[in-house]
C-alpha cells in the first residue's frame, strides 16, 4: 500500500509500488499470479485518459495470458474487487485499488464523484454526497438524539489514529477537538472535519487458496436502491445490514466476536450508523459507544485504527483494499503504535454511494 496523500506518480506507478510490496510480503513473483482484479474509477480526475486499465497492469507486471478485470462500484470498488477475487475460483489473485483525485479541481472531483448518484433525481438536482449525507445526518440526529459534539468525537478519534499511521494522509498532524468544532460548515450539520479527505493512493493484496497467517472467512456484497432516497428509512442502510449478516453467517461468528473493525466513514454520521448496522450496538445506541470511548484504540471494540476514510484518506477505488491491508496488519500484530491488543478477528466494511452498495469481509488470524 502506498502512502495516501498527494502524489506526482501516475496511477500505473502507484499500482506498481503497491503490487510489488504485496508480492514481496507474500514471497511470490508475478508468474505465480493467475488472475488480477483491479478497481479504478473513471479517469476524469487524474487526466490520464486511460480506461483499459487491466492491460496496463499486465504490462507493468510483465504478466500476460491470464484473466484481468476492472471493477467499478464507486467508493465500494475496492471491496467489490475483493469480493470478486474471493469468489473467482482462482488459486492466487492480485487485487489492486487505485485512484488519483488531487490533480482535479474541487469542482471536477465533486462532479466526478456525484456520478455515483442517480442521474435524474439526484445528479440533476445537485444532490452531491455532502448534501445527501447531511440530509441523512439531520434525520438520524433528530431521531436518536445525536449531537454535533458526537460527530466531532468520531472525527477526533480517527485523527488520533491516523496520527499513528505512517500511510495516512494526516500522519504526524495533530488535530484537536477545538479545531474540529471550529471548522467551517460544508452542508449543515456537516463541518469540514466531518468529511473524508480526497487523496491519491493505491493498495494491493494477494488472495490465495494456500494456508496463510490471515484468512478471509466471510465475504459478502449487497446492492440496494438508487436513488438512495427510495429507501423507507435513511437512518439505516440495508446493504450494510444484509452484507454483514451474510459475512458473519459464512464465518460462523457474531458481532460480539469482533476484536477490531475498519468501516466506511466517508462522513462522521455514517460511522455512527454503521456501528448499528454492523451489529456493534442496538439502533440508536451508537452515540453511547463514541461518548464512552469504546471504539477508541484502547476501547473494547476499536474502530478505524488506520484513521479511516476521514483521516487516512479516501482514494475511492483503493479504499476497500486498504481496509484489508490495515486489518491484516492488525491480525498479524504489525500495526505498531496503533496495534489492537490480542486482535484475532476483524472486519472490513466498504460502501458505494449513500448505502447503494456495501461489502463486508471477515478476517481471522491463522486463516
Amino acid at each position: 500500500m502506498t502512502k495516501f496523500g498527494v502524489h506526482v506518480k501516475s496511477s500505473q506507478e502507484l499500482c506498481y509500488d503497491a503490487a510489488m510490496e504485496a508480492m514481496d510480503d507474500a514471497g511470490i513473483s508475478p508468474d505465480r499470479i493467475d488472475a488480477v482484479v483491479v478497481s479504478r474509477g473513471d479517469c476524469a480526475t487524474d487526466g490520464e485518459r486511460q480506461r483499459l486499465f487491466p492491460s496496463v497492469i499486465s504490462s507493468i507486471l510483465g504478466r500476460e495470458g491470464i484473466p484481468m478485470v476492472q471493477v467499478m462500484a464507486a467508493c465500494a470498488g475496492g471491496g467489490a474487487a475483493m469480493w470478486d477475487a474471493v469468489h473467482s475460483g482462482h488459486d492466487t489473485v492480485l487485487v489492486l485499488g487505485v485512484e488519483k483525485l488531487t490533480p482535479g479541481t474541487t469542482a471536477v472531483v465533486t462532479d466526478d464523484l456525484m456520478m455515483a448518484a442517480e442521474s435524474v433525481y439526484e445528479q440533476r438536482e445537485g444532490l452531491n454526497f455532502p448534501a445527501q449525507n447531511a440530509l441523512i445526518a439531520q434525520q438520524y440526529m433528530r431521531r436518536y438524539g445525536v449531537s454535533m459534539g458526537d460527530l466531532s468525537l468520531v472525527a477526533l478519534k480517527n485523527h488520533e489514529n491516523a496520527n499513528l499511521n505512517p500511510k495516512a494522509r494526516f500522519y504526524g498532524k495533530k488535530v484537536t477537538l477545538d479545531m474540529i468544532k471550529k471548522s467551517p460548515i460544508i452542508c449543515s450539520p456537516l463541518r469540514l472535519f466531518d468529511c473524508s479527505a480526497s487523496v491519491d493512493g493505491a493498495a494491493a493484496v494477494i488472495i490465495t487458496k494456500e494456508k496463510t497467517d490471515v484468512g478471509i472467512i466471510g465475504s459478502a456484497l449487497c446492492a440496494d436502491r438508487l436513488p438512495a432516497f427510495e429507501s423507507p428509512d435513511m437512518t439505516t442502510w440495508a446493504s450494510t445490514r444484509i452484507a454483514a449478516g451474510e459475512a458473519y453467517r459464512q464465518a460462523g461468528i457474531s458481532p460480539e466476536d469482533l476484536d477490531c473493525v475498519e468501516l466506511h466513514d466517508a462522513f462522521t454520521p455514517v460511522e455512527l450508523m454503521s456501528y448499528e448496522d454492523l451489529g456493534l450496538c442496538g439502533k440508536g445506541e451508537a452515540k453511547k459507544l463514541i461518548r464512552k470511548g469504546r471504539t477508541k484504540l484502547n476501547g473494547d471494540i476499536p474502530v478505524n485504527s488506520s484513521g479511516g476514510l476521514k483521516a487516512k484518506g479516501h482514494p475511492v477505488s483503493a479504499t476497500g483494499v486498504s481496509q484489508i491491508y490495515e486489518m491484516t496488519k492488525q491480525l498479524r500484530g504489525q500495526a505498531e503504535k496503533r496495534q489492537v491488543d490480542g486482535a484475532r478477528i476483524g472486519i472490513a466494511h466498504n460502501v458505494g454511494g449513500a448505502g447503494s452498495t456495501a461489502t463486508v469481509h471477515v478476517l481471522r488470524k491463522g486463516g
